[in-house]
């Protein structure tokens, strides 16, 4: 009893140093996934997503948008759409445009949330910005450090908020009230920590009243709504209509099993069954992941393995080579749910149904988890494996919420199975 005890103790004490990791984590997965999309993407997402306007004017030139690549940006603006989009290339460009090479000091400001998201940024600036040499760039991030009283040349200045506010006020490397462009690209990572908040306000609330506030999201939500009014006056809006259109396109089913080795042989016999040009299959902790990625490695397929404990480099490398079909199977956690596409994805796993914090249903992620097949306009396939009552339960509550009926599926019977993919 006593072994029991002190057992569970150290399961316990796991458990919450397990909690405290993911905590400190998640303050950087959201700047980490949006990294991860800008270092995988050499191209933009030919998406068939209809953009949104929610501009009531019909005199705006905004007002028949229905693509990045016809924004004009003339006016305040808060745009949301998916990485791929075209969201940087839009700003980058309206800045360029509003540059006067001959003028040697700042005249747009674009700030993001971390160090390297900045840097990737800039790489896109000084792209697009190659046939207009008069037109540089300087970094406001940290271990760019100036001398005292100087004053910048350069017209634009990419960098995080902190170091960007002390160059605008405590050391007054730039003059605030000669902005004409202010960018604050990826607001739904820069929520996520509150000092980075505050500073935008603050550098905004320098600015002139003619500036142009032009604001960047991946997500729409309430909070990042609440940021976004704050920084941007009278916005023109632009965003994505809902992803949930998306499932129109993705035939559902789950799969009845008792354990994880019944899982991997359903696993199996689909993969006997059909043909997949290639596969993500998501799992809910790393360690089934890997077991699962052994397994597989084991029955002679070509699996990649990606989970949140990798840097992000290495992350970016593995879905590169899935991407380029050096791998034909994707093992994954959560981290991968988002915003990747691959167009070669015929069919997503549900090996474990996503679920949040306190075992509720996340739709959310069931969503954007399957999304990541029927993309360009293609037919996808997500099959979900169910081993619990409390699973069946939490799939019957994504079925209700999604309002799409989820079949059921046997696996011991190949010829149902060759059914699906037809």
């Amino acid at each position: 009893m006593a072994t029991d005890s002190w057992a569970q103790a150290v399961d316990e004490q796991e458990a919450a140093a397990e909690s405290v990791s993911l905590n400190l984590r998640n303050t950087k997965d959201k700047a980490a996934q949006s990294l991860l999309n800008k270092l995988i993407r050499n191209n933009l997402v030919n998406t068939t997503n209809q953009v949104e306007v929610l501009q009531k004017d019909p005199n705006s030139p905004l007002y028949s948008v229905k693509s990045f690549e016809e924004l004009r940006l003339p006016q305040n603006l808060i745009a949301q759409s998916q990485s791929g989009t075209g969201k940087t290339a839009a700003f980058v460009l309206a800045m360029l445009s509003h540059v006067d090479p001959n003028n040697k000091y700042p005249q747009c400001l674009c700030v993001s949330p971390t160090y390297e998201l900045a840097l990737q940024t800039g790489k896109v600036i000084e792209q697009m910005g190659k046939y207009y040499p008069e037109v540089k760039l300087v970094y406001a991030i940290r271990g760019n450090k100036l001398q005292r009283g100087m004053k910048l040349q350069e017209q634009i200045v990419i960098g995080t908020p902190g170091t960007m506010l002390d160059w605008c006020s405590k050391f007054r490397f730039i003059d605030p009230k000669k902005i004409k462009v202010f960018v604050l690209d990826e607001a739904d990572v820069m929520i996520a920590t509150q000092g980075h908040q505050d500073q935008s306000i603050r550098i905004q609330r320098m600015l002139p009243k003619n500036c142009q506030m032009l604001l960047f999201s991946a997500t729409f939500e309430e909070s990042v709504w609440n940021f976004a009014q704050r920084i941007v006056p009278d916005p023109n809006i632009i965003k994505l209509k809902r992803e949930e259109e998306t499932l129109d396109t993705i035939k559902q089913y789950y799969v009845l099993c008792n354990s994880k080795e019944e899982k991997f042989q359903a696993l199996s016999n689909i993969y006997g069954a059909i043909t997949i040009a290639q596969a993500m299959i998501f799992c809910h902790t790393r360690k089934t992941a890997g077991w699962l990625a052994g397994e597989l490695s084991r029955e002679g397929h070509q699996v990649a393995l990606l989970s949140g404990e990798m840097q992000v480099e290495q992350r970016a490398a593995v879905i590169e080579r899935f991407r380029d079909g050096k791998e034909k199977v994707l093992v994954t956690t959560n981290v991968c749910a988002r915003g990747i596409d691959v167009e070669q994805v015929s069919v997503v796993i549900n090996f474990d149904l996503p679920v949040d914090k306190d075992g509720n249903p996340d739709n959310e992620t069931y969503l954007h988890r399957i999304g990541r097949t029927g993309r360009f306009g293609k037919r996808g396939l997500a099959i979900n494996m169910v081993d619990s009552k409390m699973s069946m339960n939490i799939l019957h509550r994504i079925q209700d919420h999604f309002n799409k009926k989820i079949e059921k599926l046997d696996t011991d019977d190949l010829d149902e199975i060759e059914k699906i993919a037809s």
